[in-house]
């Protein structure tokens, strides 16, 4: 009995072992399937384009506003959307640029999948007119770009990654229509005037009145630092514009509120030099144009030689007398 058991239990070991050798070879690599190759790590496909910075999960219902928004990867600017500020004689707002610069339809165009308007120092530019037919100022040596969209819209969401110009001239982004202008940025990339010089750093905004009564003075204003220089590297600024305020975004993220209540209630007459008086400061309630451009403002300080517009231009591009606003996309959205 003892060795029946113990022929018992080696025929079982035997069949065990056989099992679990037979298991183990069916898992390995044969001779022609080489080593096992690692797989990499999922890729990280950044943003959905498809929706706001802000909203990833599109909570708000966007929908793009493809009339206006562009992403810019042409050849050319897409004129049947924009107008070149001065293309064919014509200027809206009858605008030719602040002194001493003055638009000019040539500054303007489209590289590496971004619009890039072009601050330039050309003393030989026929500037048409020479002069301010206002002020009297003198139009010289400099010439920067400005373009509008031709379709206007009322409320939503504008969404732009730019990287100001790295000199003492404005990289903005503002709107006008029905006698208001609305400033969403004007960055002045260069500060150098002593006690001015964080304002390389800093966003502007505005709201001014064009009526007859309120003669374009400001009737909101405020100044950020956002902590980093606004001409280092491209940031996402978004804009969500409705009837109950203004919010701001700067890569993603919520930065400011700001109510019609608050705006409002701001003493535009004391703060602005007259302002919107009586009458509500929040006019930004009709549809509008958007623009880029750039612009000198002459008390922030204007460059006065070639070689002072590119003071901080990088070494292979220091000595073409241009410096360059660049935009990588303008987006759109408004409620479904």
């Amino acid at each position: 009995m003892i060795e029946i058991r113990k022929t018992l239990s080696w025929i079982i070991c035997t069949v065990f072992l056989v099992a679990v050798v037979s298991c183990s070879g069916s898992d390995s690599p044969s001779d022609d399937e080489g080593e096992q190759v690692e797989q990499p790590d999922p890729i990280d496909e950044g943003p959905n384009d498809d929706y706001p910075l802000s909203d990833q999960t599109n909570i708000g219902q966007w929908t793009l506003n493809t009339d206006i928004s562009d992403e810019f990867d042409g050849t050319v600017l897409d004129e049947s959307k924009w107008l070149i500020q001065g293309r064919n004689g014509e200027y809206k707002s009858n605008f030719k640029g602040r002194p001493p610069s003055q638009f000019s339809t040539d500054n303007v165009r489209l590289e590496d999948g971004k619009l890039k308007l072009e601050t330039r120092w050309e003393p030989d530019y026929n500037f048409s007119p020479a002069t301010h037919p206002n002020t009297g100022e003198e139009y010289k040596n400099i010439t920067t770009a400005a373009v509008i969209a031709k379709k206007d819209f009322l409320y939503g969401y504008m969404e732009v990654k730019c990287k100001a110009a790295d000199a003492e001239v404005t990289s903005s982004f503002w709107a006008t229509g029905n006698n208001t202008e609305f400033d969403f940025f004007e960055m002045f990339g260069d500060h150098r005037q002593p006690g001015k010089e964080w304002r390389d750093r800093e966003l502007w905004w505005s709201i001014h009145d064009w009526t007859s009564a309120g003669q374009g003075r400001t009737t909101y204003t405020e100044h950020h630092d956002l902590g980093f220089r606004v001409a280092n590297a491209f940031h996402v600024y978004g804009f969500e514009w409705d009837a109950n305020g203004v919010k701001i975004f700067l890569d993603g993220e919520l930065f400011k509120f700001v109510s019609k209540a608050t705006i409002n209630a701001y003493d535009d007459v004391a703060n602005s030099n007259g302002g919107n008086g009586a009458n509500e400061n929040f006019v930004v309630t009709k549809p509008i144009f958007l623009w880029f451009d750039q612009e000198t403002f002459p008390w922030h300080g204007v460059p006065d030689s070639k070689s002072d517009l590119e003071l901080n231009s990088p070494n292979d591009k220091n000595d073409d007398g241009i410096v360059d606003f660049e935009i990588e996309y303008l987006r759109v959205w408004q409620k479904s």
